[in-house]
């Protein structure tokens, strides 16, 4: 990976992890994540003229029912794990993508991966799992609804992450003259999709009382939280139009690290040697990675 992409990959994991610590922050992440719909749809409103929809590819049509189900999956599941379980339980389940997803883009992307860079994605998944801590893995834990629930966000976090890979794929390949860069038009345009599967989600779930409750008070923090998700995913896009998709998921794991900093300032939390010790690994991991 070149050090352009290596920043880009960073920038996006410090600012995913901002996103999820204000969800989880919440108190009502269903709630909390349609909120951050609608400044996302008069973004797209507003840019919509200086784009060309006649040069966004026609691959990427239909690529987007599928990434907006994943992406619909991926938000519910991820606010309900959030509704169950802490913050250090559930996003390092949700992270561990780099375990399953070269498996998936080796055979369907064609990607090679290299030794060194097979050996960083494999550490970086150990000090993903090592930060949560030794000893917490227990059956009875990772049965209860919150790991669940994460578990099935993970899946989802592969399926995304192939679609948005092939989504940018085809616009690196096609004539691109939008001063608008195509991973913000592809991000605006995406959460527009996923948002018409998302909403009635939600209100069948909660219910247009409560989400008229949440947005008293959260509004405000909810279009801060959406503006953070457009420049994470939009930095993120942008690495996945030149980098292995491979590689560039398993760097942005290192939100998991941004991810227990900001539970140590915001929270008061103490980190314990097993999650020194995963850093650590991690950050040796996302090393190789990018020797590779």
């Amino acid at each position: 990976m070149s050090p352009l992409e290596i920043c880009l990959v960073l920038a996006s994991a410090l600012l995913h992890a901002g996103w999820s610590a204000s969800i989880k922050q919440s108190g009502d992440p269903l709630c909390f994540n349609l909120l951050q719909l609608p400044v996302l749809g008069l973004l797209f409103l507003a840019l919509l003229p200086f784009v060309s929809l006649a040069e966004v590819p026609s691959a990427v049509w239909w690529i987007l029912p599928a990434t907006a189900v994943a992406h619909t999956a991926y938000v519910y599941w991820l606010c309900r794990a959030f509704e169950h379980g802490d913050l250090s339980l559930v996003y390092p389940i949700a992270r561990s993508t780099p375990a399953l997803l070269p498996f998936a883009a080796v055979p369907l992307l064609g990607e090679r991966i290299s030794v060194g860079g097979a050996v960083g994605i494999a550490v970086v998944v150990a000090g993903v799992w090592l930060v949560h801590g030794v000893g917490r893995w227990t059956l009875r834990e990772l049965s209860q609804p919150a790991a669940r629930f994460a578990f099935l966000t993970l899946g989802t976090t592969v399926a995304y992450s192939l679609t948005d890979k092939a989504a940018m794929a085809a616009f690196s390949g096609s004539a691109w003259s939008s001063p608008l860069p195509a991973s913000l038009f592809y991000f605006l345009l995406l959460s527009l999709a996923y948002g018409a599967l998302f909403a009635p989600l939600v209100l069948w779930r909660r219910g247009v009382a409560a989400l008229r409750s949440a947005a008293g008070s959260s509004w405000r923090p909810a279009t801060l939280a959406a503006l953070v998700s457009l420049g994470s995913y939009t930095l993120i896009l942008q690495a996945l139009a030149t980098a292995k998709v491979s590689y560039v998921v398993a760097m942005r794991q290192t939100s998991v690290l941004f991810a227990i900093a900001l539970a140590a300032w915001w929270l008061g939390e103490r980190p314990s040697a097993s999650r020194v010790a995963g850093a650590v690994a991690t950050v040796a991991g996302v090393a190789l990675i990018a020797l590779s």
